[in-house]
């Protein structure tokens, strides 16, 4: 099972915080840096010193970083143009040297777009599947040749397709527990399956939604299945209650939603989610300054799953 740092930049974290974390990340053996892309603080966080971009923040962790996989848990297609969007993430793997993923959404926060001047559609899903096809059909149109779309959303013509990243493909990540399109874009485009914050249960009916689709389309058994739970980690009851009481949450809600409480219980919890087919955790670290959280996962949970 492999483990990888999530991080909520708009909740409050200049890039130097950013960097600390990748640093720790790919120190304590962990395998990815990934971060959501919002411009909006949620909830009673007063998000300083303000938002950060997220694909400025991993071309900064790119050259900054060596081993660790970089990306969004998710970029919204509501932000970017589908072509600039593929130029951004191509670059990034480059200045990376081939280790970028691109998880992209539809885009859900109507308040960040209100706040910063970003058009907020109503038909966001079908402008997400005509991003999805532009973006992968610019990277996987071959050099020397042109890529050409036209949709009801948005038109190119004659496109150079450049430039090129350096993994063909670029893995693309794909997530929700919507019943009937996700899965089917899942299938159609997906490297990797994501279900944010959601019970085994719920999980479990996702996985096999999503699977039933890939083998419709004639896919094997290639697509990655994985979950983002939030983690509170403690040596012991009392720092597993000042961890969650920094982050604003009840210890029993964190463990009935989350991987919280003692290392093994939280390597049981994930073994759950192993169960259904889980092969990936994004661990939702909260509090960007307790490095010691990180070290403590990568010593007595890492190891063990």
């Amino acid at each position: 099972m492999e483990l990888r740092i999530f991080t909520e930049p708009q909740q409050g974290a200049s890039y130097d915080t950013l960097l600390a974390v990748a640093k720790a990340t790919e120190d304590l053996g962990f395998d990815a840096f990934f971060r959501s892309d919002h411009y909006l603080a949620m909830g009673d966080a007063d998000g300083l010193p303000g938002p950060t971009d997220a694909w400025i923040t991993l071309a900064g962790l790119a050259r900054e970083t060596k081993r660790i996989r970089l990306g969004t848990l998710v970029t919204a297609a509501t932000f970017r143009l589908p072509g600039p969007l593929a130029i951004q993430v191509a670059q990034v793997d480059q200045m990376s040297g081939g280790r970028v993923e691109l998880g992209l959404g539809t885009g859900w926060f109507a308040d960040e777009h209100t706040a910063y001047g970003i058009p907020y559609p109503d038909d966001k899903f079908a402008r997400f599947e005509e991003q999805l096809a532009i973006v992968t059909g610019l990277w996987g149109t071959p050099q020397g040749e042109t890529f050409s779309f036209d949709g009801k959303h948005f038109q190119l013509a004659d496109s150079p397709a450049l430039p090129k990243p350096v993994q063909q493909p670029v893995p693309v990540l794909i997530g929700g527990l919507g019943a009937t399109r996700t899965p089917r874009l899942a299938a159609e485009y997906a490297t990797e399956f994501n279900i944010p914050f959601a019970s085994v249960e719920d999980s479990a009916q996702q996985f096999d939604r999503v699977r039933a689709a890939a083998k419709e389309r004639g896919r094997g058994d290639d697509l990655v299945y994985s979950n983002a739970l939030v983690a509170c980690v403690g040596a012991n009851d009392a720092e597993v209650a000042r961890r969650a009481a920094v982050i604003g949450r009840a210890v029993d809600e964190l463990k009935a939603n989350g991987l919280a409480g003692s290392p093994a219980e939280v390597v049981e919890k994930i073994g759950r989610y192993r169960e259904i087919g889980a092969s990936r955790v994004y661990l939702q670290i909260l509090d960007l300054a307790d490095l010691d959280h990180l070290a403590l996962i990568a010593e007595q949970v890492l190891p063990q799953v």
